[in-house]
């Protein structure tokens, strides 16, 4: 009995494929492999380029409970990867001439607040300034029932605006709530059936659609993870992924995700005035994308990523390249950004960095510990102040919400919060004394124990 479940454990957990055509498939399998050995990655990964796919794989396990592996055909959440769809299903309303990017939303809505300044083109670029919705106290609350485009934007009808339409500061969730309503509005039919006739449908993306809490949405669907302590998971909490309508309820796999991408950046799917406006360079955000002329690569590069309960996802796109790489995840650590564009840079023959992480913390890490920091008004969760502790022999980042980050040791100091996948460094004066925290590129100052 033992041999058996031991065998079907590693048959679990090892990597099936299809017939890739010659390319750097054993240096990207080799990359991907101690994120998957360390339970920080499980999905699919797809890597194109030109017309051809040269890496298709997946790992790990979508039902760990019942050793079901993940494979290429395995459908992901893909939380704020979402937008993409709930844009091109808008951009598609507008060349049909039923919107236009300066229709203001009181044109469909004509009760809405500010509803004749805040215009179609300012919610696809998140420029809207309307309250976030994920940003509520509630927020937590509202995953845990059935919604609707309408009940989504009604719980935030009634909320302050953060500021004048016209300027982009943080991810606007309420936006793209309130472009799915307008969707709705504009073609008679449920949010989920528009995205299909609009986008899915035409696109051939088969194994895709917007998951508004009913059966058919878990067929060959991974199920969600999370991580535990350095290197262990559990189930992630189920939530309605309709209380995420357009922004981050829809699913797809990594093959229709390149189905996708060739069609909006090819020359049927979308008018050219609309595919040039969705790729202009001119904003950093929109559209689906966050938009760069990135350093590393020293070209154009296009990418989104989304983070949701259980689920972690990223594309990137170098058009200059025709390199396409797509990551999906069910575990909810933001791994698939970094794996994405190291890949990509492995593609190309440049930089990247493999993954290395220390067994244990470096007793010399926990000397000054615990202590609370302070962080800006622009960190990610603003003027948050977060307390690093020790805890039997690990070090665990505590937020203002309740929730915990593990902190994987790299080196003395130094380490990876397992959450969100992002550096953290404490740091010390010429005495040992610890005076702050950097976590990504923010200074956190410290405030106390």
């Amino acid at each position: 009995m033992a041999m058996r479940f031991l065998f079907a454990l590693i048959m679990m957990c090892a990597p099936t494929a299809l017939a890739a055509k010659p390319g750097p498939s054993a240096a990207i399998d080799a990359y991907v492999a101690p994120f998957v050995e360390t339970n920080n990655f499980a999905g699919s990964i797809l890597v194109a380029r030109d017309e051809t796919t040269i890496f298709a794989r997946a790992y790990g396990g979508a039902n760990r409970e019942g050793r079901l592996p993940n494979k290429l055909k395995t459908r992901f959440h893909v939380a704020s990867m979402s937008m993409q769809f709930t844009a091109a299903a808008a951009l598609r309303l507008i060349d049909a001439e039923k919107l236009s990017l300066s229709t203001p939303v009181a044109d469909v809505l004509p009760d809405y607040p500010n509803g004749r300044a805040i215009t179609i083109g300012n919610l696809l670029t998140q420029t809207s300034g309307i309250a976030d919705i994920n940003a509520q106290e509630g927020y937590a609350e509202i995953l845990t029932h059935h919604q609707t485009p309408l009940s989504l934007v009604e719980r935030m009808r009634d909320v302050p605006a953060l500021r004048q339409p016209g300027t982009y500061d943080r991810e606007e969730h309420s936006a793209f709530n309130l472009l799915a309503l307008i969707i709705e509005r504009k073609t008679g039919l449920s949010f989920p059936d528009a995205v299909q006739r609009l986008v899915f449908k035409p696109i051939g993306m088969a194994d895709s659609g917007i998951d508004d809490d009913r059966p058919e949405a878990s067929l060959r669907a991974a199920k969600g993870y999370e991580p535990v302590s350095l290197y262990d998971l559990r189930p992630a909490d189920t939530i309605h992924w309709s209380a995420k309508a357009g922004n981050g309820s829809a699913y797809t796999t990594v093959e229709d995700e390149l189905k996708f991408v060739r069609a909006v950046t090819g020359s049927s799917f979308l008018s050219p005035k609309l595919r040039d406006t969705m790729f202009d360079l001119g904003a950093r955000v929109g559209y689906g994308w966050f938009k760069s002329n990135n350093a590393r690569f020293g070209e154009p590069v296009y990418y989104m990523n989304g983070r949701a309960p259980g689920f972690s996802s990223a594309v990137v796109y170098i058009p200059g390249r025709k390199l396409f790489v797509a990551a999906l995840s069910n575990i909810y650590a933001s791994v698939p950004t970094d794996v994405a564009y190291d890949i990509a840079a492995l593609c190309l023959g440049l930089p990247y960095q493999p993954l290395a992480l220390a067994t244990n913390v470096d007793t010399g890490s926990l000397a000054g510990l615990p202590a609370s920091f302070q962080f800006p008004k622009d960190f990610y969760q603003s003027n948050a102040i977060v307390r690093v502790a020790p805890a039997d022999g690990r070090v665990i980042l505590h937020w203002p919400s309740g929730d915990t980050s593990p902190l994987i040791p790299v080196t003395k100091d130094r380490y990876i919060d397992r959450s969100y996948w992002v550096a953290v460094e404490v740091q010390r004066d010429a005495g040992g004394a610890v005076t702050a925290l950097k976590y990504d590129r923010f200074i956190g100052e410290r405030t106390g124990n």
